[in-house]
This record gives C-alpha cells, sequence and structure tokens, in this order.
C-alpha cells in the first residue's frame, strides 16, 4: 500500500510544480488572468510566509528558515504516521499523503528561493481570500479528512474505545 500513499504525494507535487511553472512562465508577477469574473482569477504572486500570506509581512531575517525548519518537521510526522498507516489505503492514508505532498510542494519552492508561488485568488467585488496554490489545497483538504475521520468516525468505534478505559 504504500507505493499508493506514495503515489498519492508525488502527484501532488508534480502537479504543484507544474502549475507553478505555468504560471511563472504565462503571467507576469503580480498580474492575473480572469477566468471567472467576480469570482476567480490566475494570479501571479509570491508569499514569503506561511499558508495564505500568514507571516508575510514578518521583517525577521530569520522566517523563511524557521518555515523550511517546520515543514521539515512537518514532513516528518507525517512520514511517522503514514509508515505507521502504511498498510491499509484508507481515509486517514490519504489525507496524510496529501499532506506530505502538499507540504513537500512548498518546501521545494523554499528551498530554491526563500518564497512560494500563490496563484489561485478567488474573491467577491473587493474582497478576497489570499492566494493560494495546488499545495496549499492539497494540505487543506489532508487537514479537512483528518479532521472528518476523528469527529465523524462511526458511534460505535467511539463507545468500544471509551470501554476500554
Amino acid at each position: 500500500m504504500r507505493k499508493y500513499h506514495i503515489l498519492i504525494a508525488a502527484s501532488v507535487v508534480v502537479l504543484d510544480r507544474l502549475t507553478k511553472w505555468l504560471v511563472a512562465q504565462n503571467i507576469v508577477l503580480q498580474d492575473y488572468r480572469d477566468v471567472v469574473p467576480g469570482l476567480f482569477r490566475l494570479t501571479h504572486v509570491q508569499n514569503q510566509g506561511a499558508a495564505f500570506g500568514l507571516f508575510s509581512d514578518s521583517p525577521s531575517e530569520w522566517k523563511v528558515a524557521m518555515l523550511i525548519l517546520f515543514s521539515v518537521a512537518a514532513l516528518a510526522v507525517v512520514s511517522a504516521l503514514l509508515w505507521k498507516n502504511g498498510n491499509s489505503m484508507n481515509a486517514t492514508a490519504v489525507a496524510l499523503s496529501l499532506v506530505f505532498g502538499g507540504a513537500l510542494g512548498n518546501l521545494w519552492d523554499r528551498v530554491a528561493s526563500g518564497r512560494v508561488i500563490d496563484f489561485l485568488d478567488f474573491y467577491v467585488g473587493s474582497h478576497h481570500w489570499p492566494a493560494f496554490n495546488i499545495a496549499d489545497s492539497a494540505i487543506v483538504v489532508g487537514a479537512l479528512l483528518l479532521l472528518s475521520e476523528i469527529f465523524l468516525a462511526p458511534q460505535e468505534e467511539k463507545v468500544v474505545t471509551q470501554q476500554e478505559q
């Protein structure tokens, strides 16, 4: 089963790298292309912070190093969890594979240039959700899958777990 986990993570990284490359080749930095006017456009911005622009305005000279260190630590934790769940293909394994691929995709950018290319821009009028990329999307989808596994687990499993304690 581990080969499927690797395949999912690798697919996220390849799709992330390809889309970032296409954006960098076809859209000038800080420019955009409308896809659905008034709702969605492709843009080319570079994020020096964390996901969705968090900490991008921080003047700290250690910001990039700390984000890289955090990404490496997160990859180590997710790798250990994936290894532990490596013999099954379930929602948890898929979620961890998505998070792993997304973290690796953004880490690649941070190590290579100290910033991440973001290009998916959803907005209504002048209200914009922070631009993001395929790696960010994979991380969020993976995290939502993990949360659904935690909070939406069948009740009988929860009862058995409580009785065992």
